[in-house]
């Protein structure tokens, strides 16, 4: 493999006419640069000087080297610029995935504090549930992810990535106005298993929070009623159509429901994760973790 160092050398022999003005520009000794240009013959097997008692040329082949190595140079010059404006957050893409109600609630103040405080680097933002975003982040495409899971029921595949903690919210119970029980305070989830069911499309895996929730309570749950968001199903509730779980984020006020504590099964929460690769090193997710950490502050 070529060194670029002995390229540059080249290029300053061939730009300047000596070897002692080219070794003056590498800040070295006239006759450690003919070393390297010797060894960088030999690399090449290629004779790229003609050297005389005092003067020294280029060789066709050092010419035609010579051009190569300005442009080869110039792009090395242009990687190493883009580096250090990623690492001083001057440049760069950061690839950012929230499921809907973290968006909302946090993440897009975050990414606007970011875009205040780094215009240079470039973001872009896809909304995406945690089991789709988890792949993906593990691939590559993108390298921040807001995740939640459902706490103490079923974890995700983790491997390869870390996780910072962000909030800790419980889990409610939102019921019919008509439908709620008379007496306050919270509910056992086992007093809704002859209810009718309003839950997320996901019926399996680690974002399956009703289904694993109401067998943790002892019951298979009628469901009757599936939805994309939790803003429609707080509207099938209020509707009349069913009882749902929500985290305390998403528990937005409404006529025609209640939002009821659940006492058990214990410790019913949803906890939500700043996660990236656990090999990513990039300045900028560490800067956008912090903001999310500061906006959820601003917003809980």
């Amino acid at each position: 493999m070529l060194d670029p160092r002995r390229l540059r050398l080249l290029r300053d022999v061939a730009a300047t006419g000596t070897i002692a003005a080219a070794a003056e520009l590498a800040g070295c000794t006239a006759a450690a640069a003919s070393q390297q240009l010797v060894a960088l013959e030999r690399d090449l097997g290629a004779a790229l000087l003609e050297r005389s008692a005092r003067s020294v040329r280029l060789t066709e082949a050092g010419r035609v080297l010579a051009e190569h190595a300005g442009r080869l140079l110039a792009g090395i010059d242009e990687a190493e610029r883009a580096v250090h404006d990623v690492a001083g957050l001057r440049g760069g893409t950061l690839r950012v995935a929230a499921f809907a109600t973290a968006a909302i609630g946090f993440v897009v103040p975050a990414l606007t504090t970011f875009r205040r405080r780094h215009p240079e680097v470039e973001l872009r933002f896809t909304e995406w549930e945690s089991a789709e975003a988890l792949p993906e982040l593990r691939a590559g495409t993108i390298d921040l992810a807001v995740t939640h899971e459902y706490a103490p029921l079923s974890r995700p595949d983790l491997r390869g990535l870390d996780q910072r903690p962000l909030y800790r919210e419980p889990m409610l119970l939102a019921v019919p106005r008509d439908d709620a029980p008379a007496a306050s305070g919270a509910i056992d989830l086992a007093d809704f298993a002859g209810a009718a069911w309003v839950a997320a499309l996901t019926s399996t895996g680690f974002q399956a929070a009703t289904e694993m929730a109401c067998r943790a309570a002892g019951f298979e749950p009628r469901i009757e009623t599936r939805v994309h968001s939790y803003p429609m199903a707080l509207a099938m509730v209020a509707a009349g159509f069913g009882v749902a779980l929500v985290p305390r984020l998403a528990a937005t006020p409404q006529r025609g429901l209640v939002h009821l504590p659940i006492a058990r099964p214990t410790g019913l929460v949803r906890q939500i994760y700043a996660t990236t690769r656990a090999t990513d090193r990039n300045p900028a997710v560490r800067h956008l973790s912090r903001y999310l950490v500061e906006a959820l502050k601003a917003a809980t």
